[in-house]
């Protein structure tokens, strides 16, 4: 070191090991020949296991994904041929939780000293989870923008057979789609609403109006629910739920025939909400086939997450019949 240059711009074992810790960097070395694995403390913390002078690849394995191990144990076999630095990503399972891990290091037997490749691990489940997101979101509004165009094809027929005129059907179509506009802005939440969002039976009010030919209660769509109030994450949920059955039944049920009819009541029993939602009149019902589509894994999904409930379908030869259960103290919340 230069006699006049200030020692503070030397990074030296103690400072780079902060730094390391900070950004959540493991340390590692594997020995190709003996399979032996050399780990920091942090990586045995990562990976769940107790500290040991002697770790293998085959031990870590065993923590790794099912449904990835396989392809973990080919990766860090061909990182032996590659040149240059290497990344492999995969989930590994930590008593119940499952955890995403980047491991990054330098392949190439040729350039490595003492049969000894070296790299790090870096906790990405953070990264992970915010990319599964983003598909979720980007799935669910390719599924929103088809079935809005599916809806309002299916007002238009609707709306034709309750009108005499292309002005009266100009006007009622433009009415239903504009209901439509309402029922869909409870589907997301509202920023700053505090309190109850709306009753049980109004909102339910709100999503049906544009499917009903004569008006929410007054024609073949009928509600029947205790007065009882639904707070906003509820709300939203919810709203998406019933959005979903409302636009299959357009589609495939009983909403898409003339005669077709729909029921939705409620009961309260101790512990659970039970809505069940029955429609008649429509075409001949078949089980379908398969777990389903976007659609009703989505409402699966949110039906257990965020109401704690379930959802039921019977395929019954006269009409589909849902059963919603929510729990009672997640509905007011």
């Amino acid at each position: 070191m230069p006699p006049n240059e200030p020692k503070s711009h030397i990074l030296d074992f103690e400072q780079l090991r902060r730094a390391i810790t900070a950004a959540g960097v493991t340390l590692w070395t594997w020995n190709v020949d003996t399979d032996d694995l050399t780990m920091d403390d942090q990586a045995f913390d990562l990976w769940g296991v107790a500290r040991s002078s002697s770790v293998t690849f085959e031990d870590l394995s065993a923590h790794i994904h099912p449904a990835d191990r396989d392809r973990v144990r080919a990766a860090f076999a061909a990182t032996r041929g590659i040149v240059g630095p290497y990344e492999i990503d995969f989930r590994i399972i930590v008593k119940d939780e499952i955890r995403w891990v980047s491991a990054r290091g330098q392949g190439d037997d040729a350039g490595i000293r003492y049969r000894i490749m070296s790299g790090i691990f870096i906790d990405v489940t953070g990264r992970k989870q915010a990319e599964e997101g983003h598909e979720l979101l980007a799935g669910e509004m390719s599924h929103r923008v088809k079935n809005l165009l599916a809806i309002a094809s299916g007002l238009t027929a609707i709306t034709s057979r309750s009108t005499t005129s292309t002005v009266d059907m100009a006007r009622e179509l433009t009415q239903r789609l504009t209901a439509l506009g309402r029922a869909h802005d409870l589907i997301r939440p509202i920023p700053g609403h505090e309190g109850k969002a709306a009753l049980l039976g109004d909102l339910l009010t709100v999503l049906l109006a544009p499917y009903d030919d004569l008006g929410a209660f007054s024609g073949r769509i009928r509600v029947s629910v205790p007065r009882m109030g639904v707070g906003e994450g509820s709300a939203t949920t919810l709203a998406m739920v019933v959005h979903e059955l409302a636009t299959n039944s357009l589609k495939y049920g009983a909403l898409s025939s003339p005669s077709g009819t729909l029921d939705v009541s409620c009961a309260l029993p101790d512990s659970d909400i039970v809505i069940v939602w029955t429609e008649r009149g429509g075409p001949p019902v078949s089980v379908p086939e398969g777990t389903g589509g976007f659609g009703s894994r989505l409402v699966a999904r949110s039906m257990t997450a965020q109401l704690g409930g379930s959802i039921d379908r019977q395929w019954l030869p006269e009409g589909v019949v849902v059963t919603i259960k929510i729990d009672k103290d997640r509905l007011a919340t």
